[in-house]
């Protein structure tokens, strides 16, 4: 039987517990970005957010540029965060639960990784993707409704007045008024994605039992390109003297060099 540990050098346990680590890592990173343009400010502003209730980067002036077209970030309502909270800001008190996803993703991880049977191991690394995809795309959903929420709440005490409703997108470009934003990940959000990756490649080799070992001399070999030589037998140059190899002498029973 095999040491359990030793288990864990096979690549469909190796990649789960990797994840977990990339999950983890991803909290302590801002897992979002928005950098915004705006004529106050030529050299541009940059926003990032955790996965928990906090900013950072130029949130102060962005929160003053916001002000004058009545977008506030979110109350979390249950902490304090780091910032001013707007007395009209939406409510998403779910932004607190943000580390509980991403640690028992990463727990399920380390628990799918050490089953003890084929059966409990295979059937892990589906649950542990499936229960992924649904924690992470509910996630970016209940975001995206939130960013709506606040596009279509603006402030009526705004001093600019007349701004159309909008969406802000989690990912893409928006402008409103004069001041324009691109949306993207930060190295958090990057790491996650990389770490889904990787469950979704563990999925893929839960009948293969191929360690990491086994899978970087495969790599190497095929960067290499070096095949061991195979002797068939049928190359008769091998068998033919050279021409220009001048033949042995050998005597006779007498002494006698013929």
């Amino acid at each position: 039987m095999t040491p359990p540990l030793d288990r864990l050098r096979e690549l469909r346990r190796a990649l789960p517990v990797t994840a977990a680590a990339m999950f983890v890592v991803a909290l302590a990173v801002p897992v979002w970005r928005i950098a915004f343009e705006a004529p106050q400010y030529p050299e541009g502003l940059l926003v990032t957010m955790y996965a928990y209730p906090r900013l950072g980067g130029d949130y102060a002036e962005v929160q003053a540029l916001n002000h004058y077209v009545g977008f506030y970030y979110p109350d979390p309502v249950f902490v304090e965060p780091n910032y001013a909270v707007h007395p009209e800001a939406i409510a998403a008190p779910e932004w607190i639960l943000g580390p509980v996803v991403f640690l028992a993703v990463a727990a399920a991880g380390v628990f799918v990784a050490v089953a003890p049977t084929e059966r409990k191991l295979r059937l892990g690394l589906f649950g542990q993707l499936i229960g992924a995809t649904v924690a992470f795309v509910g996630t970016f959903a209940i975001v995206q409704y939130r960013l709506h929420q606040a596009g279509h709440a603006l402030g009526e005490d705004a001093p600019v007045v007349g701004v159309a409703e909008f969406t802000p997108p989690l990912l893409g470009g928006y402008q409103i008024a004069n001041i324009s934003g691109v949306a993207w990940f930060g190295p958090g959000g990057y790491l996650a994605g990389f770490g889904f990756l990787l469950l979704v490649v563990a999925f893929l080799l839960r009948d293969s039992k191929v360690t990491i070992g086994e899978a970087f001399g495969a790599i190497r070999e095929r960067i290499s390109g070096d095949a061991p030589d195979v002797d068939d037998g049928d190359d008769p140059a091998r068998d033919r003297p050279a021409e220009d190899d001048e033949p042995t002498p050998t005597a006779d029973r007498s002494g006698t060099e013929v």
